[in-house]
């Protein structure tokens, strides 16, 4: 059929065959289908959605528009996505956890955009970190160290680098099938035997309610286990950052303290629940009880920490930086801002925390804006915490007096102060598997 046929067909609520998608990813990546006819196909999608099947077809085609990865290991290949938050550094720890307790895994990670962080912008951070491996690299040093994270390669599922971009400019990139595909594309190219999903769901997340994650969570881990890949997901709270630490050198700094097994107890309780459900995986635990404690362990005796200076020091990087986070970037200046009536924080906004971040100049508004590794928001007060008149609530890192008072008023609106401690909410709101 022409490609015109098959916009109108979905336009008209109808049902895309698999030889049709295969069809249409593979002119589009050929250049014989133009941007203004793949436009009209994702907004005919986005109004009229796709079923179980179509979501799959179409993942599995643009999964196979480019390089499909196998790694030469002999054992059991992690993987883990999330979709996305403030202070969402966990990458930085999961990764050397999963391999320092005998797993490997390879994670070709991306950039930040707007006000959710990267963790390829945090790990450069680091002094001569590389993130641009070729692929023969990364699979070699999955498989000579057990971990490699790298950035995200065009000839991994190159279908959906060029999908996305129509998406970010026709206005249909939350569309739940589009977002599943895109995300799992990536993930069947790349040969893993389990993979662990965070959904975020929040004011700070792509998935504003829990519905809508659940949904999304659901069809992804079914796009999974229909491809043959074990696969589980979390839907977990990011309506306040994660951890106290936002922007890319102090993430870092809280990586490494959670790597010592120091860090704050949501970073690691996220942490330790995404690990032991890859550790279930593998076998090498019989309850999520025993793979937190056999986690907890490699946190305890630094041999997570270990392996990401293995990792760090293989790509480039310079291992001191992690020995002494004094080597890393640091702001000129700091402020604080300070509460403005007694309390209990009631809520603290992970949206208006990550813009702060991003004013300050954390964060980029196009790919490729260069970015200052040093600025963030620490979060010296967080939900549930008792707060008096005046007292410091968050310090503002930052290098720009201009930038500085954009920055302070976000973080001070970010705070809601009440005269009642609010009823605790769990982090970890529902398992899928």
């Amino acid at each position: 059929m022409r490609t015109i046929d098959l916009i109108q067909k979905k336009r008209d609520g109808g049902r895309l065959t698999r030889e049709e998608i295969a069809q249409l990813i593979a002119g589009f990546v050929r250049e014989e289908i133009p941007d203004y006819q793949m436009s009209a196909l994702l907004m005919a999608i986005y109004l009229r959605g796709m079923d179980r099947e179509e979501t799959l077809d179409l993942t599995e085609a643009m999964a196979r528009s480019g390089r499909r990865l196998k790694f030469d290991v002999d054992g059991f290949v992690a993987d883990k996505h999330s979709s996305g938050g403030v202070g969402d550094k966990v990458s930085l720890v999961l990764v050397p956890l999963i391999a320092s307790a005998g797993l490997f895994i390879g994670k070709l990670s991306g950039r930040g955009l707007g006000h959710t962080g990267g963790t390829i912008d945090k790990l450069e951070s680091i002094p001569g970190f590389c993130a641009a491996l070729p692929l023969a690299e990364f699979k070699r040093q999955v498989a000579e160290v057990g971990a490699a994270i790298a950035e995200s390669s065009s000839e991994i599922a190159p279908a959906d680098h060029k999908l996305y971009a129509l998406r970010d400019a026709t206005a249909t990139v939350s569309s739940l099938p589009l977002i599943a595909s895109s995300i799992m594309s990536k993930k069947l190219a790349i040969d893993s035997d389990g993979l662990v999903l965070d959904v975020k769901v929040g004011r700070g997340a792509l998935m504003e309610t829990e519905e809508r994650a659940e949904e999304l969570a659901r069809l992804m881990v079914d796009l999974g286990q229909r491809a043959g890949r074990k696969t589980a997901a979390l839907i977990t709270a990011m309506d306040q950052p994660l951890g106290r630490m936002v922007g890319n050198a102090l993430e870092l700094r809280e990586a490494l303290s959670a790597l010592e097994d120091q860090g704050p107890q949501d970073l690691e309780e996220l942490t330790l629940e995404l690990g032991a459900e890859l550790l279930l995986m593998a076998g090498q635990a019989h309850t999520r009880d025993e793979g937190k404690t056999k986690l907890r362990q490699k946190l305890r005796d630094g041999s997570a920490l270990a392996k990401l200076q293995e990792l760090v020091a293989r790509q480039g990087g310079d291992p001191r930086a992690l020995e002494d986070p004094e080597l890393l970037p640091q702001a000129r200046g700091r402020l604080e801002v300070k509460a403005r009536q007694p309390g209990y924080i009631k809520e603290l906004d992970a949206l208006a925390i990550g813009e702060a971040a991003h004013l300050l100049g954390a964060g980029r508004t196009a790919k490729g804006q260069a970015l200052d590794h040093a600025v963030g928001i620490e979060l010296l007060k967080k939900v549930g915490d008792h707060v008096a008149l005046g007292e410091p609530v968050a310090l503002v890192h930052y290098n720009s007096e201009e930038r500085l008072a954009l920055a302070k008023s976000k973080v001070e609106a970010a705070f809601t102060v009440g005269a009642e401690p609010p009823a605790p909410e769990a982090l970890i709101r529902k398992r899928i598997a």
